[in-house]
């Protein structure tokens, strides 16, 4: 068996089996992976190595970009201040930001919005790319931007502009970065190891990803899924220290397996991280509930959507349909299950081309669940 490091609490043996079985096989470089039950760490494993170079193994500090799993971790933050405003996530996004109602999108509410129904999945003519690193650049552009579709009359997903829309959202209701709030209210009070702007003394501790050998599998292309994916200036360099630096809330969270499960406990457990409740009751129903479901105009799927976290429409998060979960380019996956109180997360730095369920992923939370 390849070298697996890390604790496996009795009757999860299986999920070992698996992890190692995915190293065997030679589809993995580094990767962790961590699955919380009531509270109580029962798989806490690691294994492989950090760097294409071979010359760090992957330990318990070691941090790896999550890419839009990030997302799940920010909607808990809006979620945290939504309440905040009186009509919470129906309250228009001018009303908070009045340079959004540029282009007929004065009335895009901010639950549409974090649902992927604004129409802002990217820039249809050509923009300096630098400008995805300047997230209040970015956020003004976005601001004058024409929707592609009616707001509120479909979906589509936003892989990039979400986390500056929703970033900006937050700083324009509490004066503080997406960010700061998830540092200094979720993550340092609990030891949480997962960061949004990550300090430059943090990385070191980063693992190199090794990039997808092939594109996504996108299915018939129409303009938005052009716009979203395929444009020259489509999304940001992933990877600098700049990249890593600055607060992108859609796509560069970077964490531990273990902080990424820790963190989706909270829609494990009602709101609750650890012993302390970050959000309130009624923020918590309207974060957690569906907002749309039915085909994505960008991806290739039927998607689900509540306030910026995915609902297991497809299954592939485990068999419960009411779990909140997300996954991330090129295999990252986190998973909250409110009825059995389970969270888990898997992170790696070997990408694959899927951009859901990735193979390895689902047979970890296939085999957790079979140990339940």
């Amino acid at each position: 068996m390849s070298d697996i490091r890390g604790h496996v609490a009795s009757g999860f043996e299986p999920v070992r089996e698996v992890f190692a079985e995915t190293f065997e096989a030679g589809d993995e470089l580094g990767a962790g992976f961590c699955a919380i039950l009531d509270g109580e760490v029962i798989v806490d494993i690691q294994g492989g190595k950090t760097s294409r170079a071979g010359d760090k193994d992957w330990d318990e500090t070691t941090i790896a970009p999550v890419y839009s799993t990030t997302k799940g971790v920010s909607a808990l933050v809006i979620a945290s201040i939504i309440g905040d405003l009186n009509e919470g996530y129906e309250t228009p996004v001018a009303e908070v930001w009045p340079e959004f109602a540029a282009a007929g999108k004065g009335d895009v509410t901010i639950g549409q919005l974090l649902s992927h129904q604004a129409g802002l999945v990217g820039f249809a003519e050509p923009i300096d790319p630098d400008l995805w690193l300047n997230p209040d650049g970015l956020a003004a552009a976005l601001a004058e931007l024409e929707p592609l579709w009616e707001p509120g009359t479909a979906h589509g997903y936003h892989p990039s502009t979400w986390g500056y829309l929703a970033g900006e959202i937050v700083k324009r209701i509490t004066g503080r970065t997406l960010g700061t709030i998830l540092k200094e209210d979720f993550c340092a009070p609990a030891g949480v190891d997962f960061h949004i702007g990550l300090a430059d003394s943090e990385h070191d501790r980063v693992a190199e990803i090794q990039r997808p050998r092939s594109m996504p599998v996108l299915g018939d292309l129409n303009e938005f899924k052009k716009t979203a994916f395929l444009t020259k200036w489509a999304a940001p360099g992933r990877g600098g220290a700049d990249w890593r630096r600055i607060e992108i809330p859609s796509a560069n969270g970077h964490g531990t397996a273990k902080a990424v499960a820790q963190l989706y406990g909270v829609y494990a457990n009602g709101g609750k991280l650890g012993d302390r409740q970050l959000i309130p009751e009624e923020s918590f129903r309207e974060l957690t509930r569906r907002r749309v479901i039915g085909d994505d105009l960008v991806l290739p799927f039927v998607t689900e959507f509540a306030a910026g976290v995915m609902r297991n429409n497809l299954g592939i998060y485990g068999p419960n349909p009411e779990t909140l979960a997300h996954s991330g380019w090129g295999g990252s996956l986190a998973l909250g299950d409110p009825d059995r109180h389970l969270s888990a997360a898997y992170v790696m730095n070997k990408q694959s081309s899927h951009l859901q369920g990735d193979p390895r992923a689902r047979r970890l939370v296939d085999a957790l669940y079979g140990c339940l």
